[in-house]
């Protein structure tokens, strides 16, 4: 019979040993973090040097002084030039006329590898923005940055977070709570993209407790899915519900944190970022399946030179094409000159794209670019009707009233499963107030505000309503602490200024607009709204 009497030694060593399982049970369980490219050089001195020189490795830094010149935008009437001053990057911009415009930033950062181009970044409080001019490489000219060329005023409020810096940097840092675009300290670790991003965060490994990912031993959507973190770009990116695309770790599948949508049936494919989805339409990768992927032609670690990269790349295609090797244009060895010429991108001016379609017989151009037409979700997934929905509502964003219709059933049907969820509440909201039912829609963003109270949409929308029904303390008071978080957006502030001026309350009105100005200087609705409060235009209700 087992004794149900032990003596307090065993009782202790029994303890002792749950003690230290449950020790190693939390280091095993312990999230594994980023140690950055220096912990792998020791090891891997060869790769480290080779993968330095590569453009994915230089796609973000500190800003340097070796990029000058002039740019002007005619629309807007802006002059723009980046010169050196001491051992710093500056950024001025100058109007002369009626709207006079003078200033100057320091660009603090870039981001692009150079290889098409590089835009700069710069802090106003803390506050992280993308620079209004870009470099384009190809040409070697400064000019506005995609989504400026249009712009008849300057904006300097393009906000920068963690998101854009995804693909652009490592050792990502989250912006302070509530704010979108405010870091305490410097926005990214490690400069350019960085070996964990394709082998995992690297803790375990650099302390002999585990492997790092090898890409190469993966298959399917788990190897595809590495490369297409960055190079998918489709119609709209929808983050899965409960989830965060920087919680994906490679080894895993992106489709489970990321759902991207592209036109059904699209053969476009001009865009600066579309690599993947234009190899998964080409005639190689339908035929070889899962045995072509990113890495069949290029090596992450290396970059071919520009002598080489003939030789190199027809290297990749004989290995699956051996017949053609001898008899097929044996005097020109360019194989990409023809099946995958470059040609202009479709989104960003100034820049090629490589035509990863592969295709068969030189084409004369690309088909037209599709406007309209059904979503379908990447990889031939079975999409979640939150997810198509949310895609239809970016895209709606555009105009497209099929998208907004689509958007309107889709999450309609997905709300009983997503009763609390921000982003498919908030395009409800949106989605409706385009449509003019301003009740329902400010039942949505009232759902919105009290399970986030930071939701800047729902903030700035919910105060206009109110302000509309005669509640104006509620709306101030949704906005000011909107704009104090947030003071990029602009027409918030604009909102509160004006409406503490209709408060009688004129130096708040006054500080407010200043501030909008000073993220926003060339904004001329604030602007106005500034000088009618500083000529005395506020007065006690």
């Amino acid at each position: 019979m087992r004794c149900l009497c032990a003596s307090a030694a065993v009782v202790f060593a029994a303890t002792l040993l749950r003690a230290v399982a449950g020790s190693e049970t939390e280091q095993r369980d312990a999230p594994r973090t980023e140690v950055g490219n220096q912990a792998c050089r020791p090891c891997h001195q060869a790769i480290y040097e080779s993968y330095s020189r590569t453009a994915m490795a230089r796609t973000s830094g500190t800003a340097g002084t070796d990029l000058e010149g002039s740019f002007r935008h005619a629309r807007s009437g802006v002059s723009y030039r980046v010169f050196r001053q001491g051992q710093r990057a500056v950024l001025s911009y100058e109007r002369t006329g009626s709207s006079a415009l003078l200033g100057t930033q320091e660009l603090k950062y870039y981001v692009g590898s150079n290889t098409r181009g590089r835009t700069f970044l710069f802090e106003i409080d803390g506050f992280l923005y993308q620079s209004p001019i870009n470099y384009y490489a190809a040409k070697r000219i400064w000019d506005m940055s995609p989504g400026y060329a249009q712009l008849r005023e300057m904006e300097l409020n393009h906000p920068v977070d963690s998101t854009c810096l995804f693909c652009h940097a490592s050792r990502r840092q989250q912006p302070i709570k509530g704010t979108i675009n405010r870091f305490a300290g410097v926005p990214f670790l490690q400069d350019g993209v960085g070996c964990e991003r394709c082998h995992g965060p690297g803790s375990d490994h650099v302390n002999r407790a585990g492997p790092m990912v090898n890409p190469a031993k993966l298959t399917g959507e788990q190897q595809d899915s590495i490369c297409m973190q960055c190079h998918l770009e489709g119609e709209a990116r929808i983050v899965r519900a409960g989830r965060s695309q920087a919680d994906y770790t490679p080894g895993e599948a992106l489709s489970d944190y990321l759902a991207v949508f592209v036109r059904e049936d699209d053969q476009r494919q001009r865009r600066a970022v579309s690599h993947v989805e234009s190899v998964a339409i080409s005639r190689c990768r339908r035929a070889s399946g899962a045995a072509l992927s990113c890495i069949t032609c290029h090596d992450p670690h290396s970059q071919p030179s520009a002598k080489d990269q003939t030789a190199y790349y027809r290297a990749k295609c004989i290995a699956c094409h051996t017949p053609m090797a001898a008899r097929h244009f044996p005097r020109d060895q360019d194989c990409t000159a023809c099946h995958m010429p470059r040609t202009e991108s479709a989104d960003i001016r100034h820049t090629v794209v490589t035509d990863h379609r592969i295709v068969r017989e030189p084409e004369a151009g690309l088909p037209r670019e599709q406007e309209s037409g059904r979503l379908v979700q990447f990889g031939n997934l079975q999409p979640e009707a939150r997810d198509l929905g949310l895609a239809y509502g970016e895209v709606a964003l555009r105009g497209d009233e099929f998208a907004a219709a689509e958007a309107l059933r889709l999450l309609n049907r997905a709300r009983n499963q997503y009763p609390d969820d921000p982003e498919l509440l908030t395009r409800l909201g949106y989605l409706h107030q385009a449509r003019g039912e301003f009740a329902l829609a400010e039942r949505y963003y009232e759902q919105v505000f009290t399970k986030q109270p930071g939701s800047a949409i729902a903030a700035a929308n919910l105060g206009v309503f109110y302000a509309r029904r005669g509640l104006l303390s509620r709306s101030l008071e949704i906005w000011r602490r909107a704009f104090d978080m947030n003071p990029q957006l602009s027409e918030i502030g604009v909102n509160l200024g004006r409406g503490l001026c209709a408060a009688g309350d004129g130096a708040g009105a006054r500080a407010v607009l200043e501030r909008v100005l000073k993220h926003n200087p060339d904004l001329a609705i604030a602007r106005e709204s500034l000088a009618t409060v500083t000529k005395g235009g506020c007065s006690r209700p």
